[in-house]
């Protein structure tokens, strides 16, 4: 069974009622403990959490906490994380499996918290206009985190993911319609529509029976939400329980509908599989093959969010009120945001062609690789995990060990965000000592060092011209890199 209250309790008071509301927040207080929830948890102070203050006006009166790994690369993934009702960033934290990820994939985590200052039961204020409207109280706190965890930690502002359950949720969905410009995708865990609400006794509505609106209406209340002009959505994940008896799973029917909707690809589905713990993921891809909006219903699952406590590398988070062990959401979020680096492939723009390794030292390599027709950008992966982004076609990855190997994999990005085909791959060991070798052209060919064709010599690597092929020609040549050798008659730095 549910709470025997809605855990979206009350809004920001407002003058007329400030006394009737202090006493409603300790009745509820009350309530929330006999129904067995957990009270509003410790200001987040969990190792690895980091309390960030000054990152704007903060119209509404939110907290920004984050956490990001020590070796977090440049141009890296950022995620927003929203708690429910009664819980804390600390406990989100803790519980979600969402760190676990943060390191395993290179992103930073941006966590808000809310209080009972802002509502009774410290839930984000989903159902208020003027905290989830776009350059409104909560939703602009928000944005505002996110301008400056872009700052801090020189994220890529093109991938910017939010998350968040229940309430969080609800208000995860208003972010996406308000800013699709900010966010490249999101999971909404146990919430509900953009704009089913905009007053409390809408939201009671919402959660037990949300109204049963066509696919075109819950879109065009994003479409109004959104800035004019906007020709790109965010892809979204919708997760529910099955057995969810506080936001009821018709929330996920009509989000799908929604989103969908706006996407304008329809609500019949291009596949469906079946998960671990009972769960049936349906997807729906855009025009391109690749998925917009995916829906995760877990079988008798109530109101939480899905986790799975273990070390493996599906397996994430920590059981608690409102954490049920079925399955690691985060885990299918991440890889459907392509954060793990697999989304590669559905794109139309061709794989980068003349991948190279054109230096190493002890902690970096350096690539580069032949420009791709249309492309706006280039992701990096290394050993299949996204590293970085640029706009060249040259790449320096730091912070490496040294005296190790590793495979590098290019992709084309285009204007809209989607990734084409990955590169073949090109290995680069660090700590390479580079070395010189005079030789003929043809004893060069033999050695491995340059090949020919139609007769001509070229250096291997750099395919720089070295003459005919023969033995009465030769050159000096530097092995820069492995398999990388650039003519250097005029005298070898090694």
């Amino acid at each position: 069974m549910g709470p025997s209250h809605p855990p979206f309790r009350f809004t920001k008071s407002r003058r007329l009622v400030r006394g009737i509301r202090r006493r409603i927040a300790a009745a509820a207080g009350t309530l929330a403990l006999t129904a067995g929830l957990v009270a509003m948890g410790p200001q987040a102070s969990a190792a690895g959490l980091t309390q960030v203050t000054g990152f704007g006006t903060n119209p509404g009166n939110l907290s920004m906490y984050t956490y990001a790994p020590d070796t977090l690369p440049p141009g890296a993934p950022l995620v927003v994380a929203l708690h429910g009702c009664t819980q804390s960033a600390s406990d989100y934290y803790a519980h979600s499996g969402w760190p676990k990820f943060a390191d395993r994939y290179g992103f930073a985590l941006v966590l808000p918290q809310t209080s009972s200052a802002n509502n009774a039961n410290s839930c984000f204020n989903w159902f208020e206009p003027g905290d989830s409207s776009r350059g409104r109280g909560e939703a602009l706190s928000i944005r505002q985190m996110i301008d400056k965890a872009v700052s801090q930690y020189g994220s890529d502002s093109r991938q910017v993911y939010v998350t968040g359950l229940s309430a969080g949720g609800g208000m995860t969905a208003n972010l996406l319609a308000a800013y699709p410009d900010v966010f490249a995708g999101g999971a909404i865990d146990s919430g509900l529509p953009a704009s089913c609400a905009t007053t409390v006794s809408a939201a009671y509505t919402c959660m037990y029976s949300p109204p049963d609106r066509t696919p075109a209406q819950w879109g065009d209340l994003v479409r109004s939400a959104a800035p004019a002009g906007v020709t790109s959505w965010p892809r979204i994940a919708i997760w529910q329980g099955s057995a969810d008896t506080t936001v009821r799973p018709a929330n996920a029917t009509e989000l799908r509908d929604q989103w969908t909707d706006v996407w304008g690809i329809g609500q019949t589905p291009s596949r469906t599989e079946s998960l671990s713990g009972g769960t049936t993921l349906t997807a729906y891809d855009d025009a391109s093959g690749r998925p917009a909006v995916e829906v995760y219903s877990v079988a008798g699952m109530a109101h939480g969010l899905a986790v799975d406590p273990g070390s493996g590398d599906e397996q994430c988070g920590a059981t608690g009120t409102y954490y049920l062990d079925t399955i690691c959401s985060g885990y299918h979020t991440a890889r459907f945001w392509g954060l793990d680096g697999h989304d590669q492939g559905n794109g139309a723009l061709p794989a980068p062609t003349g991948p190279t390794v054109t230096g190493t030292t002890d902690t970096t390599t350096t690539l580069s690789w032949n420009a791709v027709p249309d492309a706006a950008s280039y992701t990096v992966y290394r050993d299949g995990t996204k590293v970085g982004t640029t706009g060249s076609t040259t790449y320096t990855d730091t912070g490496l060990n040294s005296g190790t190997t590793y495979a590098y994999t290019v992709a084309a990005v285009d204007a809209a965000g989607a990734a084409g085909a990955v590169s073949a791959a090109v290995t680069a060991s660090t700590g390479f000592t580079p070395t010189c070798h005079t030789a003929s052209n043809y004893d060069h060919t033999v050695a491995g060092r340059a090949h020919h064709i139609d007769g001509h010599t070229y250096a291997n690597g750099s395919d720089e011209p070295m003459g005919l092929w023969n033995t009465f020609t030769g050159h000096t040549l530097e092995q820069a890199a492995p398999g990388y050798y650039v003519v250097a008659d005029s005298g070898c730095p090694a």
